[in-house]
């Protein structure tokens, strides 16, 4: 029996999502799919993150972008693969031109990977009805989370044609990692850099204005003269990099420590306390449970959709959306120990319910369903 194929298309590779796709791959082999990754290049702030990598058999597509009153317009090259593909599944972003002509031809099936509503910007109201427009085109819908769902729905796509995948990051392997770290490890590392128990926070990712780079900063600094000895520790690149090393070379409590792999970010988790996330939580809130290290951030209206992952006073600490406040916030969860043991209790357990086995397997029933234009997509 020839096997069906599918593409699936993201705007560039990144090495977190690799476990994703040989995940994927081994559920649609057992499925009888033949699976395609195809890829562009980053942009803006993307670009700035340095964190591209490459996939062997994955397919670099032609790319050309255009930049018109200010909004970035992507056209990636998808003639060959969507003649050879019986599926494609795309980004649900207004901004990628290729998905147009392919949702009005309606062939091949067409399914959109993404949030929803959008996030991590503004929309008024011409564009989010463009953007239901496009969703309620789609053949089928996968959805980061719940809420993602909800609006296909709302859209007008049927339920049964949406598939909620639960966006993970490979927490397994990194709570593995985690749980080798030693104490010995622990200890190198303090020294190495002058950490204290107790007063150590850490941020990894982007280093962009989504994350409020200056905004965690600031209140880093309040949190030093209130807690002598704090330290926050920085893993991560982008825009915003030169900001971080500047405060750091002014004496501030900050140390950069650049783009880490999962055995340092492991290691790192097991040194500090909290994750400091001001600015937009995306993945981060599943890296926290991998690392047992609650995240601390702040009711800001772009973040992710992982941000629903998020229980504040459960497994996260909302506080409010202030330098100062905040950092007061961050003073009382580290000097209640008692407190901040519960939180990370819970983030060990929320890490076995985010895993990207679970996402691949969702996932993977999903394009099942898509391929075949039934419901056997539904879990």
């Amino acid at each position: 029996m020839t096997a069906a194929r599918v593409g699936l298309v993201v705007p560039y590779l990144t090495a977190y999502r690799l476990p994703f796709f040989a995940r994927l791959r081994g559920e649609l082999d057992a499925r009888n799919i033949d699976l395609v990754v195809a890829h562009g290049l980053p942009t803006g702030l993307s670009a700035a993150r340095r964190d591209t990598v490459e996939l062997p058999g994955s397919v670099a597509l032609r790319q050309r972008v255009w930049n018109v009153a200010g909004r970035e317009l992507i056209w990636l090259g998808l003639g060959e693969l969507a003649r050879t593909c019986d599926a494609l599944v795309l980004p649900q972003s207004m901004h990628h031109l290729h998905t147009y002509p392919l949702l009005a031809r309606r062939h091949p099936r067409i399914g959109l990977w993404g949030h929803g509503r959008t996030h991590v910007s503004a929309h008024g109201s011409v564009a989010r009805r463009a953007k239901a427009a496009l969703t309620r085109r789609a053949d089928w819908f996968f959805a980061y989370t719940e809420a993602g769902e909800a609006y296909a729905v709302q859209t007008g796509l049927p339920r049964h044609r949406v598939t909620v995948v639960h966006n993970s990051l490979d927490t397994t392997a990194l709570a593995a990692a985690r749980d080798a770290v030693t104490d010995a490890d622990v200890a190198a590392l303090r020294e190495r850099y002058s950490l204290t128990a107790g007063r150590t926070a850490l941020y990894i990712g982007g280093l962009d204005e989504l994350k409020r780079t200056p905004f965690m900063i600031e209140a880093a600094e309040r949190i030093a003269r209130q807690l002598p000895g704090f330290r926050l520790v920085v893993a991560g690149n982008g825009a915003h990099r030169p900001l971080v090393q500047a405060a750091q070379a002014s004496g501030g409590p900050l140390v950069y420590v650049g783009t880490v792999g999962d055995r340092d970010k492991a290691l790192l988790g097991a040194a500090s306390d909290v994750l400091l996330v001001p600015g937009a939580v995306g993945l981060c809130a599943v890296d926290s449970f991998a690392l047992r290290t609650p995240v601390i951030t702040c009711p800001w209206p772009y973040h992710g959709p992982e941000f629903e992952y998020l229980a504040s006073g459960r497994n996260a600490l909302v506080a409010p959306d202030d330098p100062g406040a905040y950092a007061e916030a961050v003073v009382g969860l580290l000097t209640e120990p008692g407190e901040l043991s519960r939180l990370r209790r819970a983030c060990q357990a929320d890490a076995t319910r985010y895993t990207v086995e679970g996402m691949a397997a969702r996932f993977a029933r999903g394009v099942e369903g898509l391929i075949h234009g039934t419901t056997q997509g539904r879990p």
